[in-house]
């Protein structure tokens, strides 16, 4: 049905309905997400958010991660299946009620738990498909997962095209984001239970408690202690600037380009379609070529892109956006992936959490520091411009400190010690 992703890979039939499942999942998590990136100069107006308070303001909303970690761990303990329903209902349920925000502390707040359910969700889907796709078609289904989710930032783009004709703007943009709970009984009776976690819970039967509740955090510190440290002194740097540098995406189209809201969104729906190829052609790449070599070439592509595209006019400023989320998505595909094959089934999930953590860490501090160095060169695009310095370890450190995961069975990548 979307000719423009490719052709798909021979994949069995629950393989096929375990993507449908979790992917509609995901894409109503990141139309939840996405919405503030989009609308962000709306909500400002709307909320009297000052402009030297706007990085802040989207830095504590990205810390919904920290707590988001204990979901995902519980899912270690208690199973994927659980979790991944628990989240659904719970950013559908928060993200109307931001709808209802009446200053920027509530709607702040708001977004926080949001953030605490979307994050969980969309890493525990990565988990999920991780576990159930077989070692040559892992990669292209995560990259699926990835593409389902950009839809979800395309239908809000869609919607964001009205936002100014739509009854109370932008809060009708989160009420809609309710639709989640007419799929729910779907998604209850179809969810099931991973294969490999109900491996792994037969050979912890009986074990409960706390102590058999906080093993995932024992296990990431015993085991491939190294991977984690390697995998987050990359991906810092990375969420830093790039994070940071898309966060900003709509509002420099709109204030430093002119665009108005209808023209974003139709730049979204037309150049965005370069997101969820990415997200495909990355995953198959990498099942092809390996991981790593994507990940060393799309970072150094989109750092290229991103300080060219906040330093140019006119007709360049789309393609530039093309390809800042081309391989944006290619990265986001790929650090996903080796999140979840560098760690054995005992802990996969807390280390998805630990992952998105240090990735929220290093945006929140990109986001801090831009609002910092606003306020000394007075222009965004310059004070990202001047973050990218960092960027170029992160591909050093995939290079000599990781190992490559693609084509390898997951427990061959980490067994269990």
């Amino acid at each position: 049905m979307l000719p423009f992703l490719g052709r798909p890979p021979a994949l069995t039939a629950h393989q096929w309905h375990l993507l449908g499942v979790v992917g509609a999942a995901t894409l109503f998590a990141e139309y939840g997400m996405a919405i503030l990136g989009l609308a962000l100069p709306q909500i400002q107006a709307g909320l009297r958010v000052a402009e030297g308070e706007v990085g802040t303001l989207t830095a504590i909303i990205r810390l919904g991660v920290i707590p988001a970690l204990l979901l995902t761990a519980l899912a270690d303990h208690v199973g994927r299946r659980v979790l991944l329903l628990t989240t659904i209902v719970g950013f559908t349920l928060v993200t109307l009620l931001t709808a209802f925000a009446q200053d920027a502390v509530q709607f702040t707040a708001l977004q926080f738990v949001s953030r605490v359910f979307i994050a969980a969700e969309v890493m525990l889907a990565v988990v999920v498909v991780a576990e159930e796709f077989d070692a040559d078609t892992r990669g292209w289904g995560i990259g699926m997962i990835g593409a389902l989710g950009t839809l979800g930032h395309g239908v809000a783009a869609i919607l964001f095209s009205l936002v100014n004709v739509l009854p109370f703007g932008w809060r009708a943009l989160y009420v809609i984001g309710v639709a989640p709970v007419l799929l729910l009984p779907w998604f209850r009776r179809s969810l099931v239970e991973t294969r490999r976690f109900e491996l792994h819970r037969g050979t912890q039967a009986g074990d409960f408690g706390w102590h058999a509740a906080l093993r995932p955090f024992r296990n990431l510190g015993r085991m491939y202690p190294g991977r984690m440290i390697a995998l987050g002194a990359a991906l810092i740097p990375l969420a830093f600037t790039l994070e940071t540098a898309v966060t900003f995406l709509s509002k420099s189209l709109q204030q430093a380009h002119g665009y108005s809201p209808a023209s974003v969104a139709s730049l979204f729906l037309t150049i965005g379609v370069l997101a969820p190829i990415g997200n495909v052609v990355g995953g198959a790449l990498a099942d092809r070529i390996g991981r790593k070599r994507v990940i060393v070439v799309s970072v150094l592509v989109n750092s290229l892109a991103v300080a060219l595209f906040y330093n140019t006019r006119g007709v360049w400023v789309p393609p530039l956006m093309g390809v800042m989320l081309l391989t944006l998505a290619m990265i986001l595909v790929m650090f996903a992936a080796l999140g979840s094959e560098l760690f054995p089934t005992s802990y996969r999930s807390t280390a998805s959490g630990v992952r998105a953590l240090v990735t929220t860490l290093g945006a929140a501090l990109g986001l801090w520091m831009e609002s910092l160095l606003y306020g000394v060169t007075g222009s965004h695009a310059r004070a990202i411009t001047w973050m990218l310095v960092i960027t170029p370890v992160a591909p050093l450190v995939v290079a000599f400190f990781l190992p490559e995961t693609a084509n390898q069975e997951l427990e061959d990548i980490a067994p269990e010690k």
